[in-house]
């Protein structure tokens, strides 16, 4: 086994894409909170501590996997899987990651914002990764929370407070989880069969998966209608949230009536694509 690992594998382990993504999360979260546009420092020093901290999860996500990420074709060729790179490095850069996060977060944001970060990061690292996802198909939906928490992350870094507002965007990624994630489960059932996890079409089948699809996407529908219809964003967001909306219903339900399970890929990226759109209307409206 090599030891010798360059940059780009300590880059790869912190999942850069995916962290990518929580930060646009925690962006709106920042701008929805007030009518100003938040400082460029707390901006700075918010989106540094909570990368560093997401960053870190994602390593121990990592290091707990090596053994199911070697039987997967998707993963095998990771920095840990492929040997690239030995798990006490690994380990190390995780605590720095965290530490680093976690002090930026409490002496330039606030404690509050700290805190949460810390208890989100340790949810899916340890209780999800750890526990939850070889328990239960319902694995993604529980842990789903963890994943979901950027954009309060963002708005308690402005407020130093909770806000209902803010736990509602909580809630539209929540939904939003399952259908992305059981969709690249459905492409890769395969894998996940090698790997002995009970994810939802291993244990239950590619109809039943198919259909909880379908009805979670139902319920994110309407969930992003409830920030109009508590007056959170106005007209605007309306008006584009509704074609947002049927675009990725008919995206699952092509995936729902597919006799096989390709197109569970494009539902997988759409979904992506999806997210970021939405977070950039509430963005929009907000400013409008």
């Amino acid at each position: 086994m090599s030891t010798t690992a360059a940059w780009h594998d300590y880059y790869e382990l912190c999942k850069p894409r995916v962290v990518l993504l929580m930060l646009v999360t925690a962006w709106v979260g920042m701008a929805l909170s007030t009518q100003q546009i938040p400082t460029p420092s707390l901006i700075l020093w918010a989106s540094l501590g909570i990368a560093c901290c997401a960053s870190s999860a994602a390593v121990i996500n990592h290091l707990v996997e090596i053994s199911i990420d070697k039987k997967m074709r998707r993963t095998q060729n990771r920095p840990l899987a492929g040997g690239r790179l030995i798990w006490q490095k690994a380990l190390l850069f995780s605590l720095i990651l965290g530490g680093i996060g976690f002090a930026l977060l409490y002496t330039q944001v606030n404690p509050l914002t700290a805190w949460l970060t810390l208890g989100s990061q340790l949810t899916y690292a340890l209780f999800y990764t750890l526990f939850l996802k070889h328990a239960t198909p319902q694995n993604i939906v529980i842990g789903g929370i963890a994943g979901a928490a950027p954009p309060l992350l963002g708005w308690t870094s402005v407020t130093n407070a909770i806000d209902p507002n803010s736990l509602l965007l909580v809630l539209i990624i929540f939904a939003w989880t399952p259908p992305h994630f059981w969709a690249l489960a459905l492409y890769r059932q395969a894998d996940y069969e090698k790997s002995g996890l009970p994810m939802l079409p291993v244990t239950h089948g590619v109809a039943f998966t198919k259909l909880n699809i379908l009805l979670y996407t139902l319920l994110l529908i309407c969930t992003t209608l409830c920030p109009f219809i508590f007056q959170m964003s106005g007209l605007p967001y309306l008006v584009g949230v509704l074609p947002l909306n049927a675009w990725f219903l008919w995206h699952t339900w092509r995936l729902y009536r597919d006799a096989s399970c390709q197109h569970g890929l494009k539902v997988f990226w759409v979904s992506i694509w999806y997210l970021l759109y939405l977070f950039v209307l509430l963005l929009v409206d907000h400013y409008i």
